[in-house]
C-alpha cells in the first residue's frame, strides 16, 4: 500500500510528528525540547497506556510521544500501542529517536520504518555519552547509508534542536531496503495483496504478519481468507528455512545493520568521567551497598525532613491554619446560616478544613519533594542500577532484577505500575509482583506521608518499620514463589551512563506527575470527606468506629479516631495515610501508636484504581484473592507488633 504522498512532506499543524524509539534513547527529553512542556497526558483509546501529546514550538504541528518499543513486531500493550499509531494515524512526520551509544539496536528499527515506507527523521541522541566512550558517527554518511535526514543531538542541554526542527521540514522515505531471500520475499509476495490500507506500506505489514503477530491480523479485522493465505506462507516458509521466521527476519535486519554501522562509525579510545566511576561503584557488590544506604538517607532528609516537617508545616499550620481556613470560616458563617451546610464546608469534615487541607497543605508538599528526588534518581541513571544490586534479593523471591522496575515505579503509582508489570515475562512474574504492590509498595502520596509521620518514632520505629515492610517483601515473595507455579525469566537489563541530572529534565516530569496528582488525588479527597461527613451526621461513623473498637483500639492498640483514617482508606490508601498524619501531628498518638498504624497502612490494600486495575489485568477472581489476603494480613501483623511492643516494654520516639 502507497499512500504516503510526496517523500518530503512539509511538517503542519494538521497532521502530528509522531516519536518513536526504543526504551531509554530520550525521548521524552527530546519531547520536552520541542514541544517546551507537557501539554496533555490522555490514554490510548481502548487501553490504559498514556500518550504525551503537545505542539511544536517552531511550526505549530502537533507532537505524540509514543511508549517505547524494540521493534513494531510488538509484544507488550506499550509497543502495540506505539505500533498501531504508526498504523493507523495520518502524520506529516516519523521521528525515531535513537541511543547512539546503541546505534546497531536503533538502526533495527530505522529498517522497519523504512519497510514501512514512512517519511522519518533520524535523531540521534545521548551523542555526547557516545563521544565519550570514543565512539563518533559521521551523521552525513549513516543520512546516505539510510536516505534520511539524522541529526545528533543532546536532549538534556538542547544541542541540535534548531537542526532537527529544520530536518522535521523535510522527512523523507528511506532508500535503504533489506533482502530477507527468496523463501522469504515470496511469502510477502503472497501475503501483500491480502493487507488492508493502512499508514504503513503491504510489505511492512505483510512481513510483520509472517513472523507472527496475531495481535495485528486482529487489529487489521483480516478476513478467514486472508488469516489462511497467511498460515499457509508461515507453514511453507519454516519448512523451507528449517527455523524460526521471526528469528530469520531479525539476523537479516542486523546483517545490514551491522554493514551500516562498520561504515558509518569510528572508534578511538574512551575517556572515562568520574560519573562512570560512580556509575561502577554503584552496581559493585561491595561499594553498592553503601551507596544505596546515602541515596536512602538523602530520599529521607529531603521528603521526611524538608517536605513533612518545613513545608508542611509552613502550609497545614502558616497558610491553611492561620490565613485560608479561618478566611474561609468566617465567610461562610456570614453568608450561609445552616449549621449543616456550614459544617460540610468548615466543620470536622469539612470540604476545606479537611480534604483541601490534607490534599494541598499535607500531602502536596509531601508529593513534590518525593517526584523531585524520584525525577533526580530516574535522571540520573542510578534506577536501573537499583536492579542490579537487589537482583540477588528478588531471586530469593523466585524473581529477578527486572521485577525491581515495576516496584520503583509504584512508589510513584501503584496502578501504573501494576500495567507495567506486562513487561515481565512470565505470568507466575506477573501475578507476583501485583501481590506485592498492593501489600507492601506505598505510592508517592502516601510514602511521603509515611516519611513524614516516622520521623516521631526515632531511629528505633524506622529501623522496625523498615525491616517489618521488607521482611513482609521477601516472605510474602518467598511464599507466593512457591504457590505460583510458572518458570523463571533471565535478568538482562541494560544500563545508562551515570550523568549529572537535567533540573529542566526532572522539572518537566515533575510537573506531569503533579498535574496527575491534582486531577485524580484532589478530586478523591473531596469525595472521601465528604463520605466522612455523611458518615459523621448519620450516625454511621460513631457505629462504626464502636463496631471496630475491639480491632482498632483493642488489636491494634490506636485510638478510636483512627478508625475513620482506616475506613476511608479503603477508597485510597494515602487518604488514609494523611487523616493518620494528622491526627498524629494533633498529638492523638503515641509513637508506639504511630508505628503501629505506619505498618498497618502501609500493608493497607492500595487506592481502588490499583484493585480496579489488578481486575483488568488479572481477573476479578485474582483481585479478590489479593483484597483477601492483604486486608487481614495487615491488620495481623499491625496486632502482632502492638503485641511485642507491649509484651517486651519497647517504647519508639
Amino acid at each position: 500500500m502507497d499512500c504516503h504522498g510526496d517523500a518530503g512532506a512539509v511538517v503542519t499543524g494538521e497532521r502530528p510528528v509522531i516519536l518513536v524509539g526504543n526504551p531509554n534513547v530520550g525521548k521524552s527529553a527530546l519531547f520536552g525540547r520541542l514541544t517546551g512542556r507537557y501539554v496533555t497526558v490522555s490514554n490510548y483509546p481502548g487501553t490504559t497506556v498514556e500518550l504525551s501529546r503537545g505542539t511544536l514550538a517552531v511550526g505549530g504541528a502537533a507532537v505524540i510521544d509514543t511508549p517505547g518499543l524494540q521493534d513494531l513486531a510488538a509484544i507488550s500493550d506499550d509497543e502495540r500501542v506505539a505500533r498501531d499509531i504508526l498504523l493507523s494515524e495520518p502524520s506529516s512526520a516519523t521521528l525515531q529517536v535513537v541511543d547512539t551509544k546503541n546505534l546497531r539496536r536503533g538502526l533495527l528499527l530505522s529498517l522497519e520504518l523504512a519497510e514501512a515506507e514512512l517519511p522519518f527523521v533520524v535523531a540521534l541522541n545521548m551523542a555526547d555519552e557516545a563521544e565519550r566512550r570514543g565512539m563518533h558517527v559521521d551523521t552525513g554518511l549513516l543520512s546516505k547509508e539510510l536516505g534520511v535526514p539524522v541529526v545528533a543531538t543532546v536532549a538534556t542541554r538542547g544541542d541540535g534542536m534548531d537542526r532537527l526542527t529544520s530536518a522535521l521540514e523535510g522527512p523523507r522515505r528511506a532508500t535503504r531496503a533489506v533482502d530477507y531471500g527468496p523463501e522469504i520475499e515470496a511469502a510477502v509476495a503472497r501475503i501483500q495483496p491480502h493487507v488492508p490500507l493502512t499508514e504503513m506500506s503491504a510489505r511492512s505489514v505483510a512481513l510483520l504478519l509472517l513472523g507472527g503477530d496475531p495481535a495485528l491480523a486482529d487489529r487489521l479485522e483480516l478476513p478467514d481468507e486472508a488469516r489462511t493465505v497467511v498460515a499457509d506462507a508461515r507453514h511453507e516458509v519454516k519448512s523451507l528455512l528449517g527455523r524460526r521466521i521471526g528469528a530469520e527476519l531479525n539476523r537479516r535486519r542486523l546483517q545490514e545493520a551491522d554493514a551500516i554501522v562498520a561504515a558509518v562509525v569510528r572508534h578511538e579510545r574512551p575517556t572515562g568521567t568520574r560519573w562512570d566511576t560512580v556509575g561502577r561503584w554503584a552496581t559493585d557488590p561491595v561499594w553498592g551497598w553503601p551507596i544505596l544506604v546515602g541515596v536512602l538517607v538523602a530520599l529521607f532528609l529531603f521528603v521526611g525532613i524538608l517536605g513533612a516537617s518545613v513545608l508542611v508545616g509552613l502550609l497545614e499550620n502558616g497558610l491553611f491554619g492561620n490565613v485560608i481556613n479561618p478566611a474561609v470560616t468566617r465567610l461562610v458563617e456570614a453568608t450561609i446560616p445552616w449549621p449543616l451546610v456550614q459544617d460540610f464546608f468548615v466543620g470536622p469534615y469539612g470540604i476545606v478544613t479537611m480534604g483541601l487541607t490534607y490534599g494541598f497543605a499535607i500531602v502536596l508538599p509531601l508529593v513534590v519533594t518525593f517526584f523531585l528526588a524520584f525525577g533526580v534518581l530516574e535522571d540520573s541513571g542510578y534506577l536501573p542500577r537499583l536492579a542490579v544490586m537487589l537482583d540477588r534479593a528478588f531471586r530469593v523471591m523466585g524473581l529477578n532484577g527486572r521485577a525491581v522496575i515495576p516496584m520503583i515505579l509504584g512508589l510513584g503509582c501503584d496502578t501504573m505500575a501494576t500495567v507495567t508489570t506486562r513487561t515481565l515475562e512470565s505470568r507466575k512474574e506477573r501475578l507476583q509482583v501485583t501481590l506485592l504492590l498492593a501489600l507492601a509498595v506505598p505510592c508517592s502520596a502516601q510514602l511521603g506521608v509515611i516519611l513524614g509521620m516516622i520521623t516521631e518514632t526515632g531511629a528505633l520505629g524506622i529501623t522496625i518499620w523498615t525491616s517489618i515492610v521488607l521482611g513482609t517483601l521477601l516472605s510474602v515473595g518467598w511464599l507466593s514463589a512457591r504457590v505460583i507455579k510458572g518458570p523463571r525469566s533471565d535478568f538482562i537489563v541494560e544500563l545508562p551512563p551515570m550523568r549529572v541530572p537535567s533540573m529542566r529534565n526532572v522539572a518537566v516530569k515533575t510537573a506531569a506527575r503533579l498535574e496527575w496528582y491534582l486531577k485524580e488525588v484532589i478530586p478523591v479527597f473531596v469525595l472521601g470527606t465528604v463520605a466522612l461527613f455523611l458518615m459523621d451526621v448519620t450516625g454511621l461513623l460513631a457505629r462504626a468506629e464502636s463496631a471496630f473498637a475491639p480491632l482498632i483500639s483493642g488489636w491494634l492498640g490506636l485510638p478510636e479516631s483512627a478508625t475513620g483514617s482506616f475506613l476511608i482508606g479503603f477508597l485510597r490508601r494515602d487518604y488514609g495515610a494523611a487523616g493518620l498524619f494528622s491526627l498524629a501531628r494533633a498529638g492523638g498518638m503515641t509513637p508506639n501508636q504511630v508505628l503501629v498504624s505506619l505498618v498497618v497502612i502501609t500493608l493497607f490494600i492500595p487506592c481502588i484504581a490499583t484493585v480496579m486495575m489488578i481486575v483488568k489485568e488479572h481477573g476479578r477472581k485474582t483481585a479478590v484473592a489479593v483484597a483477601a489476603f492483604v486486608f487481614p494480613f495487615a491488620i495481623l501483623v499491625g496486632g502482632l507488633l502492638n503485641l511485642a511492643l507491649k509484651t517486651f516494654g519497647i517504647e519508639v520516639g
